[in-house]
């Protein structure tokens, strides 16, 4: 029996670079803003040296192997170093970790490896930092990077996880700003590991 081919999308017309976008940019930034996402912090060590973003282009891939994927602007000097080191790990915050995340966001004026020094960290399997009192940390190697216009798809293979509190908020970021989001009572947030 053979397998099925896949689905091909329809050839769209190509255009240069320089054509005008079928949507404008400030809407689709506009609509993005109405997707509620977890707030990260995304880490990296390496030869590159120690860097740290926060996030909220992230998103499950797969289980089998357990994969995520990360968005960044290609542009930025972190994607960089993120890509040389090759490893990172995703902190995902608690509720009361708004001043974390703008810290990681560049938002205090702090830059580069000082990032982390108002913050306790530790390392789990690759070496990337793993975030005090984060809700959860998977620690990845980076397998992959597909560019898309402005930004790096970078898929990452999840070496370690590592549990944080139990029933706790997670930070979310929607509508331009950040919430707090309550845990289901009696969740289960499984063991920690690394």
């Amino acid at each position: 029996m053979t397998e099925p081919e896949p689905a091909a999308f329809p050839a769209q017309p190509t255009s240069g670079e320089n054509a005008a976008p079928s949507v404008d940019r400030a809407a689709f930034r506009g609509a993005m803003s109405r997707l509620a996402a977890a707030v990260s912090v995304v880490t990296s060590d390496g030869p590159a040296g120690r860097v740290g973003f926060t996030a909220s282009a992230v998103c499950s891939v797969t289980d089998a192997p357990p994969t995520i994927l990360v968005c960044m602007n290609a542009a930025s000097a972190q994607n960089a170093a993120l890509v040389t080191n090759g490893v990172m790990c995703v902190n995902t915050l608690c509720g009361h970790q708004a001043a974390l995340s703008a810290r990681f966001a560049g938002q205090t004026g702090v830059t580069g490896a000082a990032r982390f020094d108002a913050h306790p960290h530790s390392v789990a399997a690759t070496g990337a930092p793993v975030l005090a009192d984060a809700l959860v940390s998977l620690d990845c190697r980076i397998e992959r990077i597909v560019r898309i216009g402005t930004h790096d798809v970078i898929f990452g293979r999840v070496e370690a996880i590592v549990h944080g509190p139990g029933e706790v908020e997670s930070l979310v970021y929607f509508g331009r700003g950040y919430h707090r989001l309550p845990a289901t009572p009696g969740e289960s947030t499984g063991q920690s590991g690394g």
